[in-house]
């Protein structure tokens, strides 16, 4: 009775396929006897679209014409060419064009359009253009089609141009926010600030574009202007500050921002917002915390993402809660290679060398490649451990796994090197790597040096250390150091002087406490706090001075 109705009614079946997944609604759509309706065929071939099965689509239709006689409509084409397109099909999108003009719709403005924006997709921007060019009426949506093509080839100058040359009453919010987006990722935020500035109805879009370019350009105070500013917030909003402010080491901004999302009720967490905080409550050690997120993505099942969970094994780990790090991973379904490197460089970070290695080894053994990063925390692990012929015997079979040691490898083997004492072979592998030595493997040289006592090799290095990281007060005070050893009192007077002039400060020491979810950090020589606060923070560091006996 009901393959009878189905039969019957084309709604029916309609509805059917457009509310069911693509396998489901192509087996209904299979058993129809009569698969010519036009409005059928472009509904499944939707669906097909919907669900990112482009070649499914474009070869449902090749079928139906060939089987069926299929008669195809404006919406056909426009489906069809969104998937060749997506597919980077440029063959397939030239057989849709050539069908296009065979069937008469070379003219009708959605087909045409839809072609404009295929060919911007595919890179062909002659062919975009031409079609643009001839086309008797244009909308809105075929200029800012246009303008995408342009600047997904990189071309912002023809993008700029044409955006000047669109009429006023066709220039909608949505050309201005491609406007934005392209400088935006050319970290080209003038022209930017300029478009968003002209734009007459800014949306959630263009202010989100704004910030996010900010935080990605590391300007987070500008990013928080605008965010304080927006008329209206979503979650995407919400994300992009709170991941900004992790991605420029605010931490205790991200944190905040976090708590405050939540305090507002208007939005809840998603898998995106998790995966942005939780490298905050990790550089914080704010545990508690990240229970409750913990507690909140098993809640919601984001756990079952590779993204989400790796960033938990992460952040147990780097909060020293490495056993819960390493129940969380074992608890993940579907592990990953960054799922693996986030437990290997957790291990490391707590010195678990011997553990690290040994995930490492099963890891190959269930049939994950090891990539750069992996690398990067097999040696990390060797290095927190002093396994020095451990970290070179790995660092000489990266080629066996197709990988090419980059600097942060030779940085990773000089720093095992010279806390090993070996100095001169560190030295070596510096004069000997692929690379120029850059700021921070002339530093863990230099501090290698101040290791062994050798002043010598620390002069010879420490001038091209300081010209390329002028800031970094480490290697002005290892050089200091070994001067005031050998009691060079005008040489130490020297070097403050120097440190001094280049504008560089001994960074303040700094540590943190968490106190009912919340952190409090204590720098040195800073005596300013809330007297109720302070009252309850030595109430906290007197528990543990008796923990500590």
């Amino acid at each position: 009775m009901l393959r009878s109705a189905l039969e019957t009614n084309l709604n029916l079946v309609t509805k059917l396929i457009t509310h069911s997944s693509a396998r489901h609604a192509r087996k209904v759509f299979d058993q129809m006897p009569q698969r010519s309706d036009t409005f059928l065929c472009n509904t499944m071939m939707k669906s097909h679209l919907s669900s990112g099965q482009f070649a499914e689509a474009v070869n449902l239709y090749a079928c139906l014409r060939r089987k069926e006689g299929f008669v195809p409509d404006n919406y056909t084409f426009s489906t069809l060419t969104k998937c060749c397109g997506l597919r980077f099909s440029r063959w397939e999108g030239m057989a849709v064009h050539a069908h296009v003009v065979k069937y008469g719709f070379s003219s009708n403005l959605y087909v045409a359009t839809a072609l404009v924006d295929m060919y911007g997709k595919l890179g062909q921007m002659g062919f975009a253009r031409k079609l643009f060019d001839e086309m008797l009426e244009r909308s809105p949506v075929s200029w800012t089609a246009l303008m995408t093509g342009y600047i997904r080839s990189g071309d912002m100058d023809d993008a700029e141009s044409l955006f000047q040359t669109i009429p006023c009453n066709e220039r909608d919010t949505a050309s201005f926010n491609v406007m934005i987006d392209g400088y935006v990722k050319l970290g080209k935020m003038g022209p930017a600030k300029t478009i968003f500035d002209a734009t007459p109805e800014k949306n959630v879009v263009s202010w989100t574009t704004m910030i996010d370019g900010y935080c990605n350009n590391g300007d987070v105070e500008q990013a928080r202007l605008l965010f304080d500013k927006m008329p209206n917030r979503n979650l995407y909003t919400w994300n992009a500050m709170i991941g900004g402010c992790c991605q420029n080491k605010q931490s205790h901004k991200a944190l905040a921002l976090f708590q405050e999302l939540l305090a507002e009720e208007m939005f809840e967490p998603d898998d995106v917002t998790v995966v942005s905080v939780l490298p905050a409550i990790a550089d914080l050690g704010a545990l508690d915390i990240g229970n409750w997120v913990y507690e909140f993505a098993k809640r919601k099942k984001f756990d079952k993402s590779a993204n989400v969970s790796t960033a938990l094994v992460d952040m147990y780990a780097k909060c020293g809660e490495i056993e819960k790090s390493r129940t969380v991973f074992d608890n993940v379904r579907q592990i990953d290679t960054c799922t693996w490197n986030a437990l290997i460089n957790g291990l490391a970070l707590n010195g678990r060398a011997n553990e690290a290695l040994d995930v490492f080894t099963e890891m190959k053994k269930k049939g994950f490649n090891p990539n750069h990063i992996t690398m990067l925390g097999v040696l990390s692990a060797c290095n927190h451990s002093g396994l020095v012929e451990e970290g070179k015997k790995w660092f000489d079979k990266m080629p066996e796994y197709n990988l090419t040691p980059k600097i942060e490898h030779y940085g990773c083997l000089v720093d095992l090197l010279g806390r090993a004492g070996r100095v001169v072979e560190a030295e070596s592998l510096i004069k000997n790597m692929p690379y120029e030595a850059n700021g921070i493997i002339l530093s863990s040289l230099l501090f290698a040096c101040g290791y062994a006592k050798d002043v010598i090799r620390a002069e010879k290095f420490v001038e091209k250390a300081i010209d390329l990281d002028p800031f970094n007060d480490g290697n002005y005070i290892v050089l200091r150091n070994l001067y005031a050893g050998e009691k060079r009192w005008r040489d130490v007077e020297e070097i403050k002087k120097l440190m001094a002039s280049k504008g560089a400060k001994k960074e303040a020491g700094c540590s943190a406490i968490e106190i009912n979810s919340e952190v409090f950090e204590f720098v040195a020589g800073n005596n300013k706090m809330n007297r109720t606060r302070l009252v309850e923070t030595r109430s906290v560091l007197d528990q543990l001075r008796l923990h500590m006996k």
